[in-house]
C-alpha cells in the first residue's frame, strides 16, 4: 500500500506531521508493506532568500505584526513540536526559498532516501539555522545522509530535477491540495494537516483493509498440477 505525502521543508506543521505519521507507522502491524512517497509543494515559489532577515521580522512584515505578536504565534507551534520530540529554534531560521531543497529531495528520492532527506532538511532549517537555498549547505546535508557528492553536485547544478518538483505540484493542484502537509492513503483517503498519531494509525488501518480486499484473489478450484509433479483432481 502506498502513502503519498505533500510537504514543504519551510512548514513547521509538515515537520510535526511527519513525526506523528512516523510514530503511527511504527505502530502499524503491516508497516513493512507500506510504501511512503514524498512529494514537493512550495508554499511560496516566489520567495526571495534573505539571510539577513530574521524569520520573526519577515513574518511580521508579511502580516503586519510586531515581533512580540509573531513570537506569541509560534508558542503553540513550539509546544506541538515538543510533544513530537521536535525542538524548534525559530530565532535561528533563515528566510530562504525552498526550490533547491525540493530538488535535493527529488534526487534523494531517486536513491530511495527521500525520508532521510526530508528529516535532515527539516532539522537544518528549523533547528540549526541553515540556509536551505545555499548550494554548499545542501551538498553537506545530502552527503550527511549518505548521498554521493560526485553525483549530487552536478544534479543540483542543473535544472533537471526542477521538472520533478513541478510535476508533484501539478499533481497536488489536480487533487485540490491547497495546503500542507497533506497525506493520501491508498490513493483514496486524504488527511490534511499535522494530525495526532492516532488519526494516522486509524487511517492506515482503514486504508489497509480496503487495499487488502482489493488485492485478494477469489479462487475457483479446479484440476491442477504442482511443481513437484503431482497432478490431482479437485
Amino acid at each position: 500500500m502506498k502513502v503519498d505525502i505533500w510537504s514543504d521543508v519551510r512548514c513547521p506543521f509538515c515537520y510535526i506531521g511527519k513525526h506523528a505519521f512516523d510514530k503511527a507507522l511504527a505502530e502499524f502491524p503491516r508497516r513493512e508493506d507500506v510504501e511512503v512517497v514524498w512529494h514537493s509543494f512550495e508554499l511560496d515559489p516566489q520567495l526571495k532568500t534573505q539571510p539577513e532577515l530574521s524569520l520573526y521580522d519577515f513574518i511580521g512584515q508579511l502580516k503586519g505584526l510586531s515581533p512580540e505578536e509573531v513570537r506569541e504565534m509560534h508558542v503553540r507551534v513550539s509546544e506541538m513540536g515538543a510533544s513530537q520530540g521536535i525542538f524548534f529554534e525559530f530565532e535561528r531560521a533563515v528566510v530562504a526559498n525552498s526550490l533547491d531543497a525540493h530538488r535535493l529531495i527529488q534526487f534523494a528520492k531517486s536513491k530511495g532516501m527521500a525520508d532521510k532527506a526530508e528529516e535532515a532538511l527539516f532539522e537544518a532549517y528549523f533547528s540549526e539555522g541553515v540556509n536551505i537555498d545555499d548550494p554548499e549547505a545542501l551538498v553537506r546535508i545530502g552527503t550527511g545522509i549518505g548521498l554521493r557528492e560526485e553525483e549530487l553536485r552536478p544534479a543540483l547544478a542543473s535544472d533537471a530535477l526542477t521538472a520533478e518538483v513541478r510535476a508533484d505540484e501539478r499533481q497536488a493542484a489536480s487533487l485540490g491540495i491547497r495546503g500542507v502537509p497533506f497525506f493520501v492513503f491508498n490513493g483514496k483517503y486524504g488527511v490534511s494537516g499535522a494530525q495526532p498519531s492516532k488519526v494516522f494509525l486509524k487511517t492506515l488501518d482503514t486504508a489497509w483493509k480496503e487495499f487488502e480486499k482489493e488485492n485478494t484473489v477469489t479462487v475457483i478450484e479446479g484440476d491442477t498440477c504442482t511443481p513437484d509433479g503431482i497432478c490431482a483432481k479437485n
